[in-house]
């Protein structure tokens, strides 16, 4: 699975694809990870702070709670957010279990 539920973190192993025309949510990548297209590039940091823009706004929570756990400068990666409502119903519209 590509999202773990501890308590009240999610836990989301991301697929990274930088420097597309726009960012979004794509396939599952494998069973272990969720693509992710993300409009800005893989320089300087850029796609990171796209992707946390983006993660953000998704899932209506704070940029500063987005935590890298790995891959900051990996196309792999796993971050760290807090469980939210839009979270949980972006789980259940798509059919994740």
């Amino acid at each position: 699975m590509f999202y773990k539920i501890v308590e009240n973190s999610v836990f989301l192993r991301i697929k990274a694809q930088p420097n597309t025309s726009k960012s979004e949510f794509c396939e599952i990548y494998g069973e272990e990870a969720i693509k992710i297209r993300i409009k800005a590039p893989a320089v300087e940091g850029a796609a990171n702070k796209e992707l946390m823009r983006f993660l953000s706004k998704s899932f209506k929570i704070s940029k500063s709670d987005i935590i890298f756990k790995t891959g900051k400068n990996s196309k792999l990666k796993i971050v760290e957010f807090p469980l939210s409502d839009k979270f949980k119903q972006w789980i259940k519209q798509n059919g994740y279990r």
